[in-house]
């Protein structure tokens, strides 16, 4: 859309104060979209090494799988701890543990490989739950990003230029106005000063 704006002082001054709160701002946003964009990058790197351990976790416990139809449902998570961080002005968790809950039964009934089976468990449940984690910090970050992105380029590219041109198209509207009039009382104390001459 077109910048719609009139001829006149007031209409500039307004332009300029527009101009100047974008060109103020334009520094910000790009230092904003930078640090967001290198923490999108480490989000990336963390999620693909958690991915990574969950993928051989899941390779060294399929040898079990067998076990795992037996296990009983003994362990159970109670709460996942997570702290709200502000990264660029996203508020976005950030995973600290989880609280696993263990049911009040005698581990010396149960086969061996049942105790080998809880660890496996809660690392499996740690990595996954941490992996989702990770993936709404991602998620939140790269929507901030993707929209400071485009406050960039409609600041940069649109605009600040279109503002610039705003001005200049009304600086050389009013100077031909004032060369104009200058130009028209010049005539008119020509005129005036012919009669005078004839009289």
């Amino acid at each position: 859309m077109a910048l719609k704006f009139q001829y006149n002082k007031t209409a500039l001054q307004n332009l300029r104060r527009q101009l100047a709160i974008r060109e103020k701002a334009l520094p910000t946003l790009k230092s904003k979209e930078a640090a967001l964009r290198l923490e999108v990058r480490k989000i990336m790197l963390e999620l693909a090494n958690i991915k990574e351990e969950l993928e051989a976790l899941m390779e060294k416990g399929h040898k079990y799988n067998a076990f795992w139809s037996e296990f009983p449902s003994i362990v159970k998570v109670d709460k996942v701890n997570f702290y709200i961080k502000n990264i660029a002005g996203v508020k976005v968790p950030i995973f600290e543990g989880i609280n696993y809950k263990l049911e009040s039964v005698s581990l010396f009934n149960m086969p061996s490989w049942v105790r080998a089976g809880i660890d496996m468990f809660k690392r499996v449940m740690t990595l996954e739950i941490r992996m989702d984690i990770t993936e709404r910090r991602l998620e939140a970050l790269a929507y901030a990003r993707k929209k400071t992105t485009q406050k960039v380029n409609l600041y940069e590219k649109i605009q600040i230029p279109e503002y610039s041109s705003a001005i200049i198209k009304i600086k050389r509207y009013m100077e031909d106005e004032e060369n104009l009039s200058k130009s028209s009382q010049k005539i008119v104390k020509e005129r005036n000063r012919k009669k005078e001459a004839e009289l």
